[in-house]
């Protein structure tokens, strides 16, 4: 059984966590699996978008508490590598090139918060609860708390990872979270219709470029975030992308990423 199930439909690629019976807990393995995918769907050159959810009612309950529990007894060093593999995991979707949905078709718990924060969009099921339990069981939300502070900023941060309590999805919308929550029966709808929108309307070169601006200017100084900044705005300049952008606009047609039939 495939730890991560990949469908390519057009310039959206669905990966699903395949552990239902684990509630997608995140293992070693699936975090490695998850890794490997999205690397294999970077390099397609036809995916514009990527969603990323779960199979099941859970879309993740986090770290794989049974593998945790072994690795008690395991070296520092030991630990410090899995810690580095969840890291690396996010760090690859932080700096990934293309735009990736969360599409939370359930509850998304410690770890598997994190993963869908880390993501450019989260849109869950009514019904669906959010949160960061790991302080109830002694543990540290260290990783994730470094793309809750960016998404909601420290006084929200400190309720969610220091009380550990789960929320509804509509608060997390309130909170900022996540961006939107709709009855189960339209989630798809939902997600499939930003997914057309970012696949068909924005340039995939643009999108790159400002994902990894979004990624690096929260840690930068005010003269270094602009310095970093006009560098960016004058290379953006000089792209296939931009050239053929105000082209297009210019002669009041659609630029190339626009299909025929979109």
């Amino acid at each position: 059984m495939e730890l991560v199930h990949v469908q390519i439909e057009g310039p959206v690629a669905t990966l699903t966590l395949n552990r239902p019976e684990k509630r997608n807990a995140l293992s070693g393995a699936l975090v490695t699996a998850l890794r490997q995918k999205l690397t294999a769907v970077a390099d397609h050159a036809e995916v514009r978008v990527v969603v990323l959810t779960g199979a099941g009612k859970v879309f993740s309950a986090g770290a794989d508490l049974a593998e945790l529990a072994r690795l008690q007894t395991a070296t520092t060093e030991e630990n410090l590598a899995d810690s580095e593999r969840l890291a690396a995991l996010f760090r690859q979707l932080a700096y990934y090139p293309k735009p990736v949905i969360a599409r939370l078709n359930g509850h998304a718990i410690a770890g598997g918060c994190g993963l869908a924060v880390a993501c450019d969009f989260a849109i869950a099921a009514a019904g669906s609860k959010l949160g960061f339990t790991e302080v109830r069981i002694g543990f540290v939300p260290a990783i994730v708390a470094t793309f809750v502070l960016r998404r909601v900023g420290e006084t929200v941060a400190r309720d969610l990872l220091l009380r550990g309590r789960l929320i509804e999805a509509e608060e997390a919308v309130r909170l900022g979270l996540i961006h939107q929550v709709v009855p189960g029966e339209a989630l798809d709808a939902t997600v499939q219709a930003l997914a057309r929108e970012l696949a068909t309307e924005t340039s995939p070169s643009a999108v790159a470029m400002t994902r990894r601006l979004l990624a690096d200017l929260p840690g930068l100084s005010l003269d270094a975030a602009l310095a970093y900044a006009t560098r960016v705005n004058a290379l953006a300049r000089g792209t296939a992308d931009c050239k053929a952008g105000i082209r297009a606009f210019l002669e009041k047609q659609d630029p190339p990423w626009r299909k025929p039939g979109d």
